[in-house]
């Protein structure tokens, strides 16, 4: 099982400093998101967002780390060619000595492409960029030459060098959550990251984060199956990843349950609806360590991300839930 973790609005230091700590407690994974601005539920911007680029970030967590894979969740396709993420991507994956992976998305965060000035295209035509990218990328990285004439993107006998040192190259990640989403994901994805839709909105929307339950993630996982298996694919193989946003070690069940009661009053859902939301995890670390063991099973989850929040919970994440699971 792999249990990953994502290290958002970190300074450099603490970004080192967390990165080890975290591979220490037998975090498997560690990414960083690939963000402009930061934007929260409902529009609600953190002005204080360290603009890291997302590349340099990776950079500095390989450079921390031993063992854990390095990667993102997930880059943004609209903010750089094909060509040049691939170039990146084998850059981070030599460094590394082949712990990195392809972490790669359509973009949904409005406000930072209306700031920016970045086009923003509606999500049926990113999501054909998006596939349009991944098939030059992957091209890249196992062919000795990529000529491509796509709706989007146009590569003319492109040759990238050296090739990954991961064969054929790094597993390739995709996070979302609709069904357009999916369907690239069947056709490209070695790694789903579900999650609840924002692509078409342009932002997070409470109306659509409580649509994500128990129930649906599991639809969303027999969709994908589907489709893989429609495009010849085996679809056992492709990996399901659960991220949970919000993380709340409790000390007693009825801590627990309180915790549960202001997520639930927050997204206007029942306490039992949060305890088994996928966007969460709450309780003490027995309640944690049952319902992760459940969700494993009844999700067919193969790696959980976790947002740090601060290493105290890291800590508690790692040592006393984690490790039992």
């Amino acid at each position: 099982m792999d249990f990953g973790i994502q290290l958002g609005n970190l300074d450099w230091q603490r970004l080192k400093d967390v990165a080890q700590e975290a591979e220490e407690l037998g975090f498997t994974s560690i990414m960083t998101p690939d963000h402009l601005i930061h934007e929260g539920p409902e529009r609600q911007a953190n002005l204080d967002y360290f603009s890291y680029e997302a590349m340099v970030k990776a950079t500095v967590m390989i450079e921390a780390t031993k063992e854990a894979e390095i990667g993102h969740l997930v880059l943004c396709n609209l903010f750089r060619h094909p060509v040049m993420t691939a170039q990146a991507l084998m850059s981070l994956d030599t460094l590394s000595g082949g712990r990195t992976f392809i972490g790669l998305g359509t973009g949904w965060t409005e406000r930072e492409f209306r700031a920016s000035g970045i086009p923003f295209p509606d999500i049926a035509t990113r999501l054909r960029m998006l596939d349009e990218a991944l098939t030059i990328i992957r091209s890249l990285f196992t062919d000795h030459s990529t000529t491509f004439a796509g709706e989007f993107y146009r590569v003319q006998e492109m040759i990238l060098h050296p090739k990954p040192i991961r064969k054929p190259y790094p597993p390739i990640l995709l996070g979302g959550g609709g069904r357009g989403l999916l369907r690239i994901a069947a056709k490209h994805a070695d790694i789903v990251n579900i999650i609840s839709g924002a692509g078409r909105t342009g932002y997070i929307a409470l109306q659509e984060v409580v649509k994500l339950t128990d129930e649906t993630f599991r639809g969303k996982v027999r969709f994908l199956r589907e489709e893989a298996a429609r495009h010849g694919r085996d679809a056992d193989a492709i990996r399901i990843s659960n991220a949970v946003f919000s993380t709340i070690i409790s000390d007693s069940p009825e801590d627990a349950h309180r915790a549960a009661e202001g997520m639930a009053a927050f997204l206007r859902l029942p306490p039992e609806a949060v305890i088994h939301s996928p966007l969460a995890l709450i309780g003490t670390p027995e309640q944690c360590i049952g319902e992760l063991r459940r969700r494993i099973d009844a999700w067919n989850l193969d790696q959980v991300v976790f947002s740090f929040t601060d290493e105290g919970t890291m800590k508690r994440l790692g040592e006393e839930v984690l490790s039992e699971v």
